[in-house]
């Protein structure tokens, strides 16, 4: 029976999966805009099409913009697995080789 559980869990871990990815992207979001503006004192950074911005600017604004997805995202699979794992006992994900 506890195999049964363990095969189900992912599915009842989607939509609390897709409700942590969502906040947190927002929350990444906006990190990064008040990351962007301690970095360049700007409100909006850097759009790769804007004629009027260089390569450097928007390396920049895309490497600090992925570096903080990267950190918030992991930050909330793993809340949302332990939390999972404490109240139900069992992992949520059974295969280990990661997301990506």
């Amino acid at each position: 029976m506890a195999k049964n559980k363990k095969k189900k869990l992912p599915l009842v871990y989607q939509p609390l999966g897709f409700v942590l990815s969502w906040a947190g992207g927002a929350l990444a979001g906006l990190a990064f805009r008040k990351a962007w503006m301690a970095i360049r004192h700007e409100e909006d950074a850097p759009d790769a099409l804007d004629p009027d911005r260089g390569w450097g600017e928007i390396l920049l604004a895309a490497a600090v913009q992925g570096a903080i997805f990267a950190v918030v995202r992991s930050a909330v699979d793993r809340t949302g697995a332990k939390a999972i794992a404490r109240s139900t006992g069992v992992w949520p994900v059974t295969d280990r080789t990661g997301r990506d």
